[in-house]
């Protein structure tokens, strides 16, 4: 409608909306969680990111299509893009209220409620019974640390290749390499996360991120094969800082106050996310590519204390 109208007003109230459906698909990783077990959380999260990575591969791939359908029935070929996106999101709303009953979320109320009921006076309270403040504060941490170093360096890295004569498919190569690594090892490092524990592999993310900082920083601007290995690092050192902080954010939460937890994590997330790529187009200004990527590296790198700092509490 708005492409019709020629209308800022109704794009923008309308982004507003999408951002809302764009919100809800990064709430999703939380859902898969609701009634898995401790040992089983981190796997649920990255069978749900695995998903997301059909729609993140599909949908760009759709965009020359769709904008020949939108010009056949007579709407600007930039608006067709929406459309798909329009439709999948009605598809999705479906999806979830006909098939997603009973509520997870509704059902893991019940059982702590039952649990409390059931819970003789003097009985030692479970840890899962209570909320653990150390164990919310370093996920949201991970998770923040890791998404303005990501947002930070990605930003950039095409407006570095293009200052050094890098061509379109080539900048699309890098990113779809990031892209890839970002969505597609989640099965793996989902599992690793439950096996191997959280916080250990919170320090592997942040042990990679630095590694991509670090070869980012050193690639001569003419290396492409290094470029794809640094941002291959970085949506990689990603995937691991987002499952592990999202699984301790889970373990640390009860059932009662957990969406709203996750709900205000994420906004912390979302405008550290922004924050990075505003502060990049600045440090890259006033200094360099090389910089950033250096920055964001040891940046990264005090994932290291603060997960450290987690396990003597």
């Amino acid at each position: 409608m708005a492409a019709l109208t020629n209308s800022i007003i109704l794009l923008l109230i309308s982004l507003l909306i999408y951002g809302a459906g764009t919100a809800t698909n990064l709430q999703a990783r939380y859902a898969g969680t609701d009634l898995a077990n401790k040992k089983q959380r981190a796997t649920a999260i990255s069978i749900t990111m695995v998903m997301t990575t059909f729609g993140a591969v599909a949908g760009p791939n759709l965009v020359g299509v769709m904008g020949r359908f939108a010009h056949s029935i007579g709407i600007p070929e930039l608006a067709g893009p929406f459309i798909l996106s329009a439709a999948a999101f009605i598809l999705a709303g479906l999806v979830l209220f006909v098939m997603l009953r009973p509520d997870p979320l509704l059902v893991a109320n019940m059982i702590e409620t039952y649990k409390q009921e059931h819970t003789y006076k003097g009985q030692p309270v479970t840890e899962e019974a209570t909320e653990n403040k150390r164990g919310i504060t370093v996920g949201a941490i991970v998770m923040i640390l890791t998404q303005i170093v990501m947002v930070a360096i990605m930003t950039m890295t095409p407006v570095h290749m293009g200052h050094h004569g890098h061509g379109l498919s080539a900048v699309g190569l890098v990113i779809g390499f990031h892209v890839g690594a970002m969505y597609l090892p989640s099965l793996v490092t989902g599992m690793l996360i439950d096996k191997i524990g959280r916080t250990t592999m919170s320090i592997a993310g942040g042990v990679i991120l630095l590694a991509a900082g670090v070869i980012a920083a050193l690639a001569p601007s003419d290396s492409l094969i290094l470029l794809i290995v640094a941002l291959a690092l970085l949506g990689l050192g990603w995937n691991l800082g987002l499952i592990s902080g999202t699984a301790q954010i889970v373990d640390a939460t009860i059932p009662s106050t957990r969406a709203k937890t996750q709900g205000k994590i994420d906004v912390f997330i979302a405008l550290a996310g922004a924050s990075g790529g505003a502060m990049s187009g600045m440090v890259v200004a006033n200094s360099s590519y090389a910089a950033l990527s250096l920055a964001g590296g040891v940046l990264a790198f005090m994932l290291i204390p603060v997960v450290i700092w987690s396990r003597k509490g």
